[in-house]
């Protein structure tokens, strides 16, 4: 694997890879000393034009456990925001000797860019580009739901049958995308419930089924419900009335929440929106994996870094 651009560049099989090899990055920060040599000696440069704490520290963290040395690069306040391009802001990192790129960036395609251009020759990894695509976000809450739901089995094994509910801004947002791609690659069915506004305009969104009420599509008794933030900041118009009929229609609420099966997963991407998109009882309910997503995105994000960097050829270091 050279880059990671986007799920629906994985085949099933390389997606059960990097889920496995997150498994055994698990085992690793499960130890009292949470290190491994594989990458010592090469750099890694967080190169953020978008905001982010999560996606940012998640990085870091990951190549650091991999004793890679990690670059952070913020737009602002950098020569970017004096209007170097993004051509001449890479060349100048890779005069520095770096040996992978994580990339956010707020228009849709920008890593692919990068990764195409013959400005540098490393490894691109899209850590979420406009509202295209976020594809590590995508492998985690894979991750997490074959690891809830498989529990110890859960190496080689993908997501087949196993029904995916995502609720909310489908539209602006690129984990609905990224995990709907993915999912689906692993043997999932996903179903998109949202209002007209915040939907694609097409039957089938990225291949999946739609439900225009949420009620009806909780009683069809999904195995995970996925809700998604509001992206105001994506917003140019109005597309509901206000947040509170958001929420009466569209919102996990605590009545929708006591109709689900026990067994039913709880996800979101974060940041939530307490209260507008999801109730807090459901985000604390021990079916919700809200924390566990965030933990599993260090270990998914060492094997990204890892088999990016190293093209898996120094296995027996991750031992």
């Amino acid at each position: 694997m050279k880059h990671l651009l986007s799920t629906a560049d994985l085949s099933r099989a390389e997606a059960i890879h990097i889920l496995d090899v997150a498994e055994e990055m698990a085992e690793v920060n499960s130890r009292e000393v949470r290190k491994l040599p594989a990458l010592r000696g090469k750099t890694v440069v967080n190169l953020f034009f978008e905001d982010s704490t999560r996606t940012r520290i998640s990085f870091e963290a990951a190549a650091k456990r991999l004793s890679a040395d990690v670059l952070n690069f913020a737009a602002k306040g950098s020569s970017v925001s004096k209007g170097e391009s993004l051509k001449d802001t890479v060349q100048t990192l890779g005069a520095m000797g770096i040996d992978g790129i994580v990339m956010r960036h707020g228009a849709s395609g920008a890593p692919r860019v990068l990764a195409d251009a013959d400005w540098i020759d490393v490894p691109v990894v899209n850590a979420g580009d406009g509202t295209h695509e976020h594809p590590t976000q995508a492998l985690l809450d894979a991750f997490t739901m074959r690891r809830r739901l498989h529990g110890d089995a859960s190496r080689g094994r993908a997501l087949d049958g196993v029904r995916v509910l995502i609720v909310g801004d489908v539209l602006h947002s690129r984990v609905a995308r990224s995990n709907a791609w993915l999912l689906r690659t692993l043997g999932a069915s996903v179903t998109f419930a949202a209002p007209p506004t915040l939907l694609p305009a097409t039957s089938a969104p990225f291949g999946a089924a739609v439900h225009h009420d949420l009620d009806v599509a909780l009683a069809e008794d999904p195995d995970v419900v996925m809700t998604l933030r509001i992206q105001q900041e994506r917003m140019n118009d109005a597309f509901f009335p206000n947040p509170r009929e958001y929420t009466r229609h569209w919102g996990l609420t605590a009545s929708r929440f006591a109709r689900l099966d026990e067994r039913t997963l709880i996800m979101h991407p974060g940041p939530m929106n307490r209260g507008l998109e999801i109730a807090g009882v459901a985000a604390d309910d021990p079916r919700s994996t809200v924390v566990e997503q965030v933990e599993n995105g260090v270990s998914v994000r060492m094997a990204v870094l890892y088999l990016a960097l190293t093209g898996d050829q120094q296995k027996e270091t991750v031992a």
